[in-house]
């Protein structure tokens, strides 16, 4: 799958800025470039120069005789680069005219225009970073807070790639001995190996299930919290939506029934990332469009990580809400004990009776007692873990998918040996979670899928 060909595009972002880079990468690069990069010294040849060094001069088009743009080109040697390959990089100035005008004389002397992440394929297809590596580059430009940057500068520095190697390792070795086992019965004994085995066995599928543990974390922090408000009509949900957002999102009024559909937003706080749901409120209603809202309220409530129970402390509780908890079981949920600025009816001592959620006391009006709540929000998601990054997380669906193929192929290898069944068969299974970890790593995938990862990557990565 390895390529040769030169390659180029424009590396930032598309509009009018400071400073453009148009990237070069291939076995060509260094004299295309210099076939229409005018040295501030004559003589100087860049294709000459040393790695890593910087050179200044002009960008000229030779067929027009014209002076486009004054350059510093960077150039570096492979396998030294990001791709491994000869790469050039030629800063600009950022304005979108110059930027195309440079990469069009670039691609008429020879090189082609890249696909989305093809820098960062050929990385990995040279062998300079794993496919961990290279889905983590994405995650470092996508993320969204400091938890989720961290996590993927981890796994970028080989984080994930260390311990799935080490695993594999671990699997790898117990293959080879058992077909040499099998192979070679005379001088290589199985007596007593299941046993040893299965101990092996154990502690990897261990392993396998901390790390899918792990992994629901790992979602939260690269996508953010699914989080939905549910309560009664005029509990308060959309000021709450409101107050959390900054800005007027939600109709908010005295007449019951207002919300009647889903309202999404994303918002952070305290590094958080929070995809916010409100929802119509819950209770029984004749009303038919207010019926199917409510009908979405409930379904949203199943796949959110976390549920905000919104309650007007200001009335009695009734058989809504009654109905409401039962909906909340299961579920991680926070009740938000709203309008403290009227006289409390319902109190943080009656609902702690009918419910074992964490309850904390605000008032959307008055926008206070949500210091009280973004430090439960703290507690529940991150526990003093993730700021320091001691833990290795499988950020991406992909990794976690292949990581329970793998556990479920150690459990087969499990089962096999506490039915006796003879050691052939552990060699099977074996080979099977192997493999399923190697598709981590890029190691066993095929030539279909890698197109399909890095076309999700922005062209100039």
């Amino acid at each position: 799958m390895r390529q040769s060909d030169t390659i180029a595009a424009i590396a930032t972002a598309m509009a009018g800025s400071g400073i453009g880079i148009v990237r070069v990468s291939g076995d060509d690069a260094l004299e295309i470039v210099e076939k229409i990069f005018r040295p501030g010294k004559k003589g100087k040849r860049i294709s000459e120069e040393h790695t890593y060094t910087m050179h200044y001069g002009w960008i000229v088009d030779n067929e027009q005789e014209e002076v486009i743009d004054e350059v510093l080109v960077l150039l570096m040697r492979g396998p030294h680069s990001y791709t491994a390959e000869d790469t050039v990089e030629i800063d600009c100035h950022g304005g979108v005219y110059v930027m195309k005008r440079i990469l069009e004389l670039v691609i008429r002397e020879g090189a082609r225009a890249a696909e989305p992440g093809e820098f960062t394929k050929r990385a990995f297809l040279n062998g300079r970073i794993d496919l961990s590596q290279a889905e983590a580059v994405m995650d470092v430009i996508q993320a969204k807070n400091e938890y989720a940057l961290k996590s993927s500068v981890s796994q970028l520095r080989g984080s994930v790639l260390s311990l799935i190697k080490d695993i594999r390792e671990q699997v790898i070795y117990e293959i080879a001995f058992i077909e040499s086992a099998l192979d070679d019965p005379e001088h290589i004994s199985l007596d007593g190996y299941p046993e040893r085995l299965l101990e092996k066995v154990e502690n990897l599928i261990e392993q396998s299930e901390e790390l899918l543990i792990n992994a629901d974390q790992g979602r939260i922090l690269r996508e953010g919290i699914r989080t939905v408000i549910v309560g009664k009509p005029n509990a308060g949900k959309s000021s709450l939506l409101n107050v959390l957002t900054g800005d007027e999102r939600a109709i908010v009024t005295e007449i019951a029934g207002t919300t009647r559909d889903i309202l999404e937003e994303q918002i952070r706080i305290r590094g958080l990332i929070l995809n916010i749901v409100d929802t119509a409120g819950i209770r029984k209603t004749e009303d038919v469009v207010e019926k199917i809202g409510v009908e979405k309220a409930k379904e949203s409530i199943k796949d959110a990580d976390l549920v905000l129970y919104v309650v007007d402390s200001s009335t009695k509780l009734d058989e809504n809400d009654k109905e409401i908890l039962s909906l909340l079981e299961g579920q991680r949920v926070i009740v938000l004990l709203n309008k403290t600025d009227l006289p409390m009816v319902t109190d943080s001592e009656m609902m702690s009776k009918i419910c074992s959620e964490p309850i904390v006391c605000i008032s959307a009006k008055e926008e206070s007692g949500f210091d009280l709540f973004a430090d439960l929000l703290e507690e529940m998601f991150l526990d003093g873990k993730i700021s320091y990054n001691d833990e290795v997380y499988l950020t991406n669906v992909r990794h976690r998918t292949a990581m329970e193929e793998a556990k479920e192929s150690l459990q087969k290898v499990k089962e096999s040996i506490e039915l006796g069944m003879p050691e052939d068969f552990y060699s099977i299974d074996l080979t099977d979670a192997y493999e399923a970890l190697g598709r981590i790593l890029g190691e066993s995938m095929g030539e279909d899928l890698i197109n399909e990862i890095f076309s999700k990557f922005c062209t100039g990565k």
